[in-house]
């Protein structure tokens, strides 16, 4: 059955009037109007909290009037223990525990839909073992014999509790609202359950409690009750908000958002998705029932699996108030849902409307009563199926295959309430098509809970749609499922998904950096440092690229680096090697020179074999840079510094070897001289083979120990990785490089000794000037190759190698040239030995 107003009111015990002496006196207690009854054998009773009243402020200093003190008892406590008793009692007769006959024996009762009411009946039908089935909460019992006999068609809460996280996580909804009803319930859920949304990310704007629901006859009252909390929330940034409570919570919610229509406060920050907790059910009070619904648009809730049961809709329609005498609900429902009183009332006398007796309550708005069913009413419908499954496993039990006597049937009426738990916990019947109800060992219901988004119309109607589930004894891809697509949101937020949050998201390329003061989810947004990127939004850290890849501008994001290497398509590789092959025929020019003028003086006198394998050295130096221009490998990185270290040693020896003949030469010219014998070509073998090989030793240990290979250098440009050739040992590059220095300085050494000799042999002049060259260019070579990266330090080291070697070739070789082709006079045996008796 649908419920209409669900709020209980309270009012605890009698007051003596002032002034006015009052009898006690013993009597019946007042009878239960709101009521219906059916006889029969066994009775399933159910006992309800539907109705609430505004009545007229207590004041003490009158006796309050005879409609109110009964009315006041439809809800009190005592009301509630007297149901309680009366199903105990013979039907008619209030006496507890004596039952007379064999009719209405009680079986199991229905309780709901608020925890206060199921606590005060089990207090009194636990000690007598009656099962009780809660389609609400369960309460919090103090006796824990009492709870024994509590069996929940209720889904555990964790499962509820969980579902929630897993929803704001979803949508990530981290900056929440939660409103709660102080009651039991809503402590345990603020105390151990918001913890642990702390746990996953979740923090709040504001967590608040929905005032004390007193019923008072000014309405003024309770919107001044409400006033702080609607500004609270109303203000809130947060566009998620938690509504946990009771059915009842709804009624004052509704209150709360009509004092915030009133308030200045931007329609934009009114707009708020509400997350409804499965026991928050639409309901209504008489005053509300023109109040607009459009708040409840888009809100979500959560609600225990139902389906529309054949015939329920037909049942609605057929009510009747005026053939249905003995039901003690319709009359008033009718009452206050159409606004008219039965003719057969006896307030109809004093109303001005009757009732036409043809009111239908499908004619009613959704918001007054639905006609189809709910979750609440399934769950009702439900347990009323679970005990009928179980009395139905008890019978057969207790028939164990033989026919039914009249004894048999009797001694099955009259079983105790306690043998009957053991069937009901085994009972077990299909849920819904896809679902199946069982209650487990803490008689608890065996279920998921549905996700339901609310939509409301114009016409005050609403339909609940289904659009997700969480069971967490589903697999685990079923545990949470949500339609995000079929969501209706709230009309503020244009059906598009509502951000909660502190502040906006950190973009990619920025980190977060939390605020002092403020919860963990606010937070500042400070760009990555330079060389780190963040690829997704509100990152903790940014992070390096990979070693192949750089940050590109907005550093949300890593590019390829370009493999870099000096190519021969370049400019810069395309200038070098021209250079190389020019004066590589250059050299080869200055070598067929020689050759053909061999048997001159002047290529006699300057060592012509030394001179040949100086420009064949020279030849092979401007080649070997070739090696240093192209894409590296393992081949051309061992060659490249090996050949070039062994070329360079060879010819810087046969520089010296030149020198220290020409020195040689000229101390054998002079009489009574002993080193004459040292003058030749052997000497100059000697100087170049020994010279050339400790180079040679030096570059095979290089090559044994820690060759060069190829190897990427993705530090040096942010944007390139270089194909490099690493040299294995930068201390065996230096020492090649340190030992052609070291030739080179005692070459330059012993030519500037010998710079003042004869001119006939004054090569020592052109050999200083050569060595002061090739000095400078590989002094200035370290300091520059240290200084600069990737494919200019090749290009240093070539340069290097190109103008030591061409200072080589043009100061030794090129005047020679110039006499034997442009001067061929002085290239003369008669004129050499005259300039040798000159200077002598």
């Amino acid at each position: 059955m649908v419920l209409f107003v669900t709020t209980i009111l309270v009012l605890l015990g009698q007051v003596a009037c002032k002034s006015v002496s009052v009898q006690c006196s013993t009597r019946q207690p007042l009878p239960i109007v709101h009521k219906y009854y059916q006889s029969g054998d066994l009775l399933i009773a159910g006992i309800i909290s539907l109705i609430s009243q505004f009545l007229d402020t207590l004041t003490f200093e009158a006796c309050p009037s005879a409609s109110s003190s009964d009315t006041v008892l439809y809800f009190s406590p005592r009301l509630s223990y007297q149901a309680a008793l009366e199903l105990l009692s013979t039907k008619g007769r209030f006496i507890p525990n004596y039952k007379c006959d064999n009719q209405d024996n009680l079986v199991a009762v229905l309780g709901g839909p608020n925890s206060d009411l199921c606590f005060y009946v089990a207090d009194i039908l636990g000690l007598f073992k009656v099962p009780q089935l809660l389609y609400g909460f369960a309460p919090v019992m103090t006796n824990k014999n009492n709870g024994a006999f509590l069996y929940t068609m209720f889904p555990s809460w964790a499962n509820q509790y969980m579902g929630i996280m897993k929803l704001l996580l979803y949508f990530r909804w981290i900056w929440v609202g939660v409103i709660y009803v102080d009651d039991d319930y809503g402590q345990e859920f603020i105390q151990e359950v918001l913890p642990t949304f702390s746990e996953h990310g979740v923090c709040f704007d504001f967590i608040a409690k929905f005032p004390t629901m007193t019923f008072s006859s000014s309405f003024s009252v309770m919107e001044e009750r409400n006033d702080n909390l609607s500004i609270v929330v109303m203000l809130s940034t947060t566009k998620a908000v938690v509504v946990h409570g009771e059915i009842e919570t709804i009624v004052i919610f509704r209150i709360m958002l009509r004092t915030a229509e009133f308030a200045e406060i931007s329609m934009r920050m009114k707009a708020k998705v509400w997350i409804f907790t499965a026991q928050v059910v639409f309901t209504s009070i008489a005053m509300q029932t023109n109040w607009d619904i459009d708040f409840i648009h888009g809100a979500l809730s959560f609600a225990v699996p139902f389906q529309e049961v054949s015939g329920f809709d037909q049942f609605l329609r057929a009510r009747d108030p005026t053939s249905e005498k003995e039901d003690g609900f319709i009359g008033d429902f009718w009452k206050h849902a159409f606004g008219c009183s039965l003719p057969s009332t006896t307030e109809a006398i004093t109303d001005d409307e009757i009732c036409t007796e043809v009111e239908k309550l499908e004619s009613l708005p959704g918001s007054v009563f639905e006609m189809s069913m709910t979750a609440h009413s399934y769950s009702i419908y439900m347990a009323v199926y679970v005990v009928a499954h179980a009395l139905h496993a008890m019978q057969v039990s207790m028939l164990k295959h033989r026919g039914w006597a009249d004894g048999e049937r009797k001694k099955f009426l009259n079983q105790q309430p306690w043998q009957f738990h053991e069937f009901l916990k085994r009972a077990s019947i299909n849920y819904t098509a896809k679902y199946l109800v069982s209650l487990d060992s803490s008689v608890e219901l065996e279920t998921g809970l549905d996700i339901i988004n609310w939509v409301t119309f114009p016409n005050k109607s609403f339909l609940r749609a289904k659009v997700g589930r969480t069971d967490f004894k589903a697999s685990d891809d079923k545990v949470f499922t949500i339609h995000k697509d079929a969501i209706i949101w709230p009309h503020m937020f244009n059906q598009v998904q509502p951000l909660s949050l502190c502040n906006d998201r950190c973009q990619s390329g920025y980190s977060k950096k939390k605020k002092e003061g403020k919860p963990f989810c606010c937070y500042d947004c400070l760009p990555c440092p330079e060389g780190k990127i963040s690829i997704l939004e509100d990152t903790n850290d940014c992070f390096q690229c990979p070693e192949d890849q750089y940050p590109n501008t907005n550093q949300n994001c890593c590019l390829q680096k370009q493999i870099s290497f000096l190519s021969y398509e370049e400019p810069l590789g395309t200038t070098l090697a021209s250079f190389a092959i020019s004066f590589s025929f250059m050299t080869i020019l200055v070598l067929r020179i020689f050759n053909k003028n061999q048997d001159t003086p002047i290529v006699k006198a300057n060592n012509r074999n030394i001179s040949y394998i100086l420009l064949i050295s020279l030849l092979f130096s401007f080649l070997c840079t070739l090696l240093f221009i192209g894409q590296p490998g393992r081949l051309s990185c061992l060659l490249r510094q090996m050949t070039f270290g062994i070329i360079f040693s060879v010819a810087i020896s046969c520089v010296l070897a030149k020198t220290v003949i020409v020195v040689l030469a000229f101390i054998t010219t002079k009489p009574g001289s002993r080193m004459r014998n040292w003058v030749g070509k052997r000497l100059a073998v000697s100087i170049v083979l020994s010279c050339s090989f400790i180079q040679t030793s030096i570059c095979t240990v290089w090559v044994i120990t820690a060759p060069p290979f190829p190897d990427f250098d993705v530090n040096s440009i942010t944007e390139e990785m270089i194909l490099r050739c690493n040299e294995g040992s930068v201390v065996m590059f230096y020492c090649v490089l340190g030992y052609m220095v070291f030739l080179a300085i005692v070459s330059f050494t012993v030519a500037f000794l010998s710079r003042k000799l004869p001119y006939s042999f004054n090569e020592a002049k052109f050999i200083t000037f050569s060595m002061l060259i090739f000095c400078s260019v590989w002094l200035t070579f370290v300091p520059t190759y240290l200084s600069t990266s990737g494919k200019y330090m090749v290009a240093v080291e070539i340069f290097s190698i190109l103008a030591s070697s061409a200072g080589l070739l043009f100061c030794i070789f090129f005047p020679k040239c110039y006499i034997i082709l442009m001067r061929p006079e002085l290239n003369m045996k008669g004129h050499i030995t005259r300039k040798q008796n000159e200077s002598l």
